[in-house]
């Protein structure tokens, strides 16, 4: 069965280095459907806007995370910490309350950022905010990607030799993750 796989890409930016890392991820994951789920049309969240007509991009968001069946976070790191719109989109995701569609689902979180560090702040402050909402998150192996422009062809391909097969790992060992979940 081929699992389906909702990937949250933090950055907004149309040629962002973290956009160019979820589709490098999605490629090394032939074994799995990964879509990635649009997040930067979503108005913040506000439990105003929770009524029977909730923002158009909010339940469309909803409804795509809702019927895969695993999430992959891909987030670069702004000041130590995942930027607005990932944690937008996880506050939509899991409000109101009761009615978390994250619930239960495997999870996956991969950083990349131009600093050394490769967004090792902002994997752990995501893992933080989502801990509470029952995502079974796989913990290794953890993924801090040291982004740069060279990293990648004009294509969006991976140019780095030795990078490619640490994302092949990542997501074999995600794929192998979501399955023992999902037994």
């Amino acid at each position: 069965m081929t699992r389906t796989v909702a990937v949250i890409v933090g950055s907004l930016r149309k040629d962002s280095l973290n956009r160019k890392l979820a589709k490098a991820l999605i490629a090394a994951a032939p074994a799995l459907k990964c879509e990635i789920v649009e997040i930067g049309d979503m108005p913040l969240y506000n439990q105003d806007l929770e009524t029977a007509s909730p923002p158009p991009s909010w339940t469309a968001f909803r409804e795509k995370v809702k019927a895969s069946d695993a999430i992959l976070f891909v987030t670069p790191e702004y000041n130590r910490s995942m930027p607005a719109a990932m944690k937008n989109a996880i506050d939509v995701a899991s409000r109101p309350w009761g009615k978390n569609i994250f619930d239960k689902k495997p999870g996956a979180v991969v950083g990349g950022s131009i600093g050394a560090m490769g967004a090792f702040g902002a994997v752990h402050h995501l893992r933080q905010s989502v801990s509470v909402l029952n995502i079974h998150m796989m913990s290794a192996p953890e993924a801090y990607i040291h982004l740069n422009d060279k990293l990648f062809a004009e294509d969006g391909t991976v140019t780095d030799e030795k990078v490619k097969p640490f994302l092949a790992k990542i997501m074999d060992s995600f794929a192998a993750w979501i399955e023992q979940q999902l037994k």
